[in-house]
């Protein structure tokens, strides 16, 4: 007999924030309504989520899965002992640059030498794990909290280095302007303690299609 797999379910909090946004923000309203099939689902481990987030700088969403497809064939069981022990000539041929082959190979290093990381992260506050995940060469800010959104599945995170969401909030609440760091976090004020929620609507008012991290 084949085991039924479960249907993916979305976080404890999602359809709270989704109300109490919708009540604060009538446009966040409109944007959920118009999306509400979609929720945010946790893609694995924070390590994981770091490693699909290097692969994916600064290349479209459809080299990236190309990409990440080839480094895991090359990998062969992704873990940070495995990636640690490899070689930038171990990763020749998926596609990454130098650049990157040498943070992937960094990031196994870091998580491999600290092996109650993982749950250490879980256990602190959004602060201290942006502060400890940007000491990894090729970590920065956004990096960090898209693994608070996607591996940790913290409520409250705005990236507001993440041009997907500055964008979205130009063409929903400034008419198309360009959008600074303050006027986003003044907007954004009204759907704390939710801004990740937020965040996700914002991203899906764009592209419908969930990037996997």
């Amino acid at each position: 007999m084949t085991a039924q797999t479960s249907a993916p379910t979305p976080p404890d909090f999602w359809r709270s924030a989704c109300k109490a946004l919708a009540a604060a923000d009538p446009i966040m309203g409109v944007i959920i309504t118009r999306h509400r099939s979609s929720f945010l689902i946790s893609r694995g481990d924070v390590f994981t989520t770091l490693a699909r987030a290097i692969v994916g700088q600064q290349i479209s969403v459809k080299a990236a899965a190309s990409v990440w497809a080839r480094f895991l064939g090359a990998v062969d069981q992704l873990s940070p002992e495995r990636l640690a022990n490899l070689s930038a000539v171990d990763l020749a041929g998926c596609g990454l640059s130098a650049r990157k082959q040498e943070y992937l190979l960094g990031l196994g290093a870091y998580f491999a030498a600290r092996p109650g990381l993982q749950q250490a992260l879980q256990e602190m506050p959004d602060t201290a794990v942006i502060e400890t995940l940007t000491e990894v060469r090729g970590i920065g800010r956004w990096t960090a909290e898209m693994a608070l959104i996607f591996a940790l599945m913290r409520p409250d995170v705005l990236p507001l280095a993440d041009l997907g969401l500055m964008r979205a909030i130009s063409i929903h609440y400034r008419k198309g302007r360009e959008t600074t760091d303050q006027q986003a976090l003044k907007i954004a004020a009204a759907w704390a303690p939710w801004r990740s929620v937020a965040t996700w609507y914002l991203w899906r008012s764009l592209d419908p299609e969930p990037v996997d991290y």
